[in-house]
């Protein structure tokens, strides 16, 4: 077991690790799954099209915007499809820097990456942009004075505590970015519809399970935090809209309905 790993505490890693069906997860993080499948029998599949929805927004980063440094914020622990990997099959000198302070992650992922010289796994906190900017290897990877693609895939929604926080924390990271950077960002949605109610019990199982964190928010409020940067067509929308990758064939069920997001320029 990786140092400083608690198995009797719930960690947002192994639990996102668990609804995708992967193998690095504890009883306590599938208690806490199960706890939430029972409110929301299709929550699974929000972890599902958080992952495929990482794949799609940057390989279009990857392949239409010229960026070739990318800042994954809260990467999680390592399963198929990571950015590294869907960035580098278009550009294989691209550089990725991951950042996580799980020490799950931390240990599994510097053991897959110690063969990749264009990938690193950083240790820092998301939520203190300052830390994570200034950190020093963070600094030697990645160049400022060049377009960078920040992510915040399925993190702010983890954030617990003042409601205008996550923005606020934005603010602070878009402030440092150079000019043409962009950024892709997902989120826990309240659809304001008849799925409301699945998104407020899955809300109450997430925020007061082992894990303490999840909140739901509505469009307006996911929209809130790209602050003032030029939304790439077509906006803020449910992530199985985001340009998928073909025509739809069957009905979203009602988790689908209850995760949103993005890609916007920093002009």
């Amino acid at each position: 077991m990786p140092v400083g790993v608690d198995p009797t505490r719930a960690s947002i890693a192994r639990v996102y690790d668990a609804f995708l069906g992967g193998k690095d997860n504890y009883e306590i993080d599938r208690q806490v799954r199960d706890g939430v499948l029972t409110e929301a029998p299709y929550a699974a599949h929000m972890a599902v099209e958080n992952r495929d929805f990482l794949i799609r927004s940057v390989r279009f980063l990857a392949q239409q915007t010229g960026i070739t440094q990318y800042l994954d914020c809260g990467s999680g622990l390592p399963t198929a499809e990571n950015t590294h990997q869907v960035v580098q099959r278009v550009n294989p000198d691209a550089e990725v820097v991951y950042i996580d302070n799980d020490p799950v992650v931390l240990a599994h992922g510097r053991a897959l990456l110690e063969e990749n010289d264009h990938t690193t796994l950083v240790d820092a906190d998301i939520f203190a942009p300052e830390d994570v900017l200034d950190n020093d290897v963070v600094r030697a990877h990645i160049d400022f004075t060049e377009p960078i693609a920040l992510l915040h895939i399925g993190t702010l929604h983890h954030y617990e505590g003042p409601a205008d926080k996550p923005a606020e924390i934005m603010r602070r990271y878009y402030e440092r970015l150079p000019s043409g950077s962009f950024v892709a960002l997902s989120h826990f949605l309240d659809p304001e519809n008849e799925h409301t109610p699945m998104a407020r019990r899955a809300e109450e199982k997430f925020r007061h399970s082992p894990m303490g964190s999840g909140s739901f928010r509505t469009m307006e409020e996911i929209r809130s935090l790209f602050g003032d940067l030029e939304l790439v067509e077509p906006g803020v929308i449910r992530l199985a809209d985001w340009w998928r990758d073909g025509p739809r064939l069957t009905p979203l069920n009602e988790a689908q309905h209850c995760i949103a997001g993005g890609v916007a320029r920093k002009p």
